[in-house]
């Protein structure tokens, strides 16, 4: 996709992506309230394979959705408030210099 401003910024259609998936908008509410959560966490809780968990977590994290850090062997996931505001403001601006509502400019005075 291309606008006068030029193609939407590939960080914000790996977002929009991640998103689109049913199961990782599943994934996504379980990292309500700063939860950390493993593989296996969400696996169980989801009751999907731990290499299905892992996909889709690694993709939500690739996407700036999610954070990580290691601890030996465990890998802990939670919410990236920062990478999804980023995202979300990028898919906004997208969308402004697209398509802007025609009141745009009086709404933001």
């Amino acid at each position: 996709m291309t606008t006068e401003t030029g193609p939407l910024d590939a960080g914000v259609q790996d977002f929009l992506k991640a998103l689109a998936s049913a199961t990782r908008q599943e994934v996504m509410f379980l990292f309500s309230g700063d939860t950390e959560l493993t593989v296996g966490e969400v696996a169980k809780r989801l009751s999907i394979a731990p290499s299905a968990a892992s996909t889709h977590l690694a993709m939500l994290r690739e996407a700036g959705v999610l954070a990580s850090r290691r601890e030996w062997k465990t890998v802990y996931y939670r919410a990236d408030p920062e990478g999804i505001l980023r995202n979300l403001d990028g898919l906004r601006d997208y969308l402004l210099a697209c398509c802007p509502p025609a009141d745009y400019e009086r709404r933001c005075s």
